[in-house]
């Protein structure tokens, strides 16, 4: 199966920007749960103890001084005491029946110590309940003289903290450390961030603001080195253009004195049509030196009619004697752009196949140009195809066609040129942000697809 190698200048660390955040934020968030966790295990510990201790102790107090109050009380002041005791303390007094229907008690950690401390100070016959006749509360036996009796206390006055009240305080603590595990993420990932702002338009081939050479010592000496990349990649962009104009205009001189020369000289026209080829093509290659190392400068950028632009290119395509054009452009296309630059790219991407996209068996080359909009709103796209009917090239040579001075297999075309022409394109649409998609056309030929964002 053929799989189309695809070429994306739209820089990506803004979503490994976003990776990071959510990953510090869970790391965050994973060591304030484990934290919290054990803090609240070493709680649990530390507390079970005091706490059985506690309310051991509350409930032997409680049954007491309750039988003492009943042994030592006039029997005509028992009914008013016993009211007393549930109206103040809330402790109620029943007899012990053999027909009471009993629940057993609450079946927690504390439960299980609690009654071998009150056992150990009230009798080993000392029972215990969490409901009596369907009564809820914390029930103990006791005895007066031979007669039993039940005493109930309310659960509140026993209860530590219940598990809701945990999840509630340990939900509210959650809360606050994902809260502030947010933040610190936020912080951590704001050098970042401007450094991927920064980047990322560097890329496009703006040149970004300096970034603030402040903070830790990291994050102020990635910042310092970003920044003096940036002036010395301008630098030597500015120096590169300078030499080569110069280039250009040293080589071009002595070439048209040269191609004067051929023209005053006596000779064949065989031999003077054979130099003037090799003149124009040194003249095609210093052209293609020249657009390769010409910046594009985003501040140049304007509203380009793309469908109008590649109807010119159609239109001075179809000009040329063995070159056959079919259309299918979109109207009202509109990207931002430099024109110049990207009818450049259109007329290279035609040459192009002119060159080496001939149709087999055939004097004609057939060049499909295609143009369309899809997306609706921000996410509007233009797209723009243009393929031939040649040999096309391997799959695991597709990368190379990008690459500057190379040149593949020539045995489907000529092998004029300096090997620039899809490297001019390359360069030209990185600082536009758009995408390119080199692949083979289904049926022969090369297809070369350009997606940029609509305006």
């Amino acid at each position: 199966m053929k799989s189309p190698l695809k070429f994306r200048y739209a820089f990506r660390l803004a979503s490994m920007k976003s990776g990071l955040f959510w990953r510090t934020f869970f790391l965050l968030g994973a060591l304030t749960t484990t934290s919290m966790t054990a803090w609240v295990g070493m709680i649990s510990v530390v507390q079970h103890e005091p706490q059985v201790q506690q309310i051991s102790a509350q409930v032997i107090s409680v049954v007491t001084i309750t039988h003492a109050a009943l042994t030592h009380s006039a029997p005509e002041l028992r009914r008013e005491l016993l009211f007393d005791l549930v109206s103040n303390e809330g402790i109620r007094v029943f007899p012990l029946e053999e027909d009471d229907k009993v629940e057993p008690p609450p079946n927690n950690a504390l439960m299980p110590d609690i009654q071998k401390l009150v056992k150990a100070k009230l009798g080993a016959d000392t029972r215990f309940s969490a409901k009596v006749n369907g009564v809820s509360g914390f029930w103990v036996s006791f005895k007066i003289d031979d007669d039993q009796y039940w005493l109930m206390l309310e659960r509140e006055r026993i209860r530590g903290l219940t598990g809701i009240q945990w999840l509630g305080w340990a939900s509210v603590v959650s809360v606050v450390s994902l809260l502030g595990a947010a933040f610190i993420s936020s912080l951590i990932n704001l050098p970042l961030r401007r450094l991927t702002k920064a980047t990322r338009a560097f890329a496009q081939g703006k040149r970004p603001d300096p970034l603030p050479e402040s903070g830790p010592a990291e994050i102020m000496e990635a910042n310092r080195s970003f920044n003096q990349m940036v002036d010395q990649l301008q630098q030597v962009e500015s120096d590169r253009a300078v030499i080569l104009a110069g280039i250009s205009h040293d080589l071009r001189t002595p070439l048209a004195r040269m191609q004067l020369e051929v023209e005053m000289a006596n000779l064949s026209n065989e031999a003077r049509e054979g130099i003037q080829s090799d003149i124009g093509q040194m003249d095609a290659i210093i052209g293609q030196f020249l657009d390769y190392a010409k910046p594009t400068e985003a501040s140049s950028f304007t509203d380009v009619d793309i469908s109008e632009l590649l109807t010119d290119s159609a239109h001075e395509a179809e000009r040329i004697p063995d070159v056959r054009v079919t259309c299918d452009i979109a109207d009202g296309a509109h990207v931002m752009g430099n024109a110049t630059d990207l009818k450049r790219v259109i007329n290279n991407l035609v040459e192009n196949a002119r060159r080496y996209g001939r149709t087999p068996g055939s004097e004609l080359t057939e060049i499909d140009i295609q143009c369309a909009v899809k997306g609706a709103g921000a996410s509007r796209r233009v797209t723009i195809t243009v393929q031939d009917h040649g040999c096309g090239v391997p799959d695991d040579q597709i990368e190379q066609l990008l690459k500057p001075f190379t040149r593949l297999d020539a045995a489907c075309g000529q092998a004029n040129g300096a090997g620039l022409g899809l490297a001019i394109v390359d360069r030209v649409l990185l600082r536009h942000g758009a995408e390119l998609d080199v692949s083979n056309r289904e049926g022969g030929g090369l297809r070369i697809q350009i997606a940029m964002k609509a305006v």
